[in-house]
């Protein structure tokens, strides 16, 4: 079986709004002011963005307060072709800690994580479904650490439940990964070294 190109799949939704002269609203979740410098370049082009930032799993609190500041931060300077409004979800460390329960061990890039992408996404769907939104979709596909393939599963099984498209994405693709970093650059954003959870920190520690 091939596996899907998401690339593909996202600049075919594009081309159809951009034929109909129609600039859709996307409720897109924000991991991060780095991962979140290309998305936004590129996708305020076509797109009215509201960027979610829920980030539960973020350790310690300091931690969250200046990757909070760097995406307000990066929002107020950037500039974009379509309106980008940040709203900031709450900040509740133990839904994360609740989602990983028997999963502490589990090596990075496995079940919790997924379970991680997921517990962030579903806020990002349930809002989207409440506000009305055309598409929702999160800017964690740019890592190369992430699993592509699964974050738009999980996307995918979420669209079902809240009734809001996905948009799909793998936003390494388009040299997306090496932009984050020139952006990352440009605006002198801080570069966390590990994902945000405590036990991806211990990793990192180590």
């Amino acid at each position: 079986m091939n596996a899907r190109n998401y690339q593909k799949e996202l600049d075919k939704i594009i081309e159809q709004a951009q034929k109909e002269n129609y600039v859709p609203t996307l409720f897109l979740h924000s991991c991060c002011a780095p991962c979140s410098s290309y998305v936004l370049e590129y996708l305020s082009r076509y797109f009215s963005i509201t960027l979610f930032y829920y980030n539960p799993n973020i350790y310690p609190r300091q931690e969250y307060d200046k990757r909070v500041r760097e995406i307000e931060r990066l929002v107020e300077e950037m500039e974009f072709i379509h309106p980008v409004k940040l709203v900031e979800g709450r900040y509740d460390p133990q839904e994360f800690f609740s989602m990983a329960k028997g999963l502490e061990d589990v090596p990075e890039g496995g079940e919790r994580c997924f379970k991680c992408y997921r517990l962030r996404m579903e806020e990002a769907a349930r809002l989207a479904e409440e506000g009305g939104y055309d598409y929702f979709t999160t800017t964690l596909s740019i890592s190369p650490l992430k699993n592509a393939a699964k974050i738009n599963e999980i996307g995918e099984e979420l669209a079902d439940i809240y009734q809001v498209s996905h948009l799909p994405s793998d936003f390494k693709k388009k040299n997306g990964y090496k932009r984050s970093i020139e952006l990352s650059h440009e605006f002198g954003l801080y570069r966390q070294n590990y994902c945000g959870c405590v036990y991806s920190r211990r990793k990192a520690d180590q």
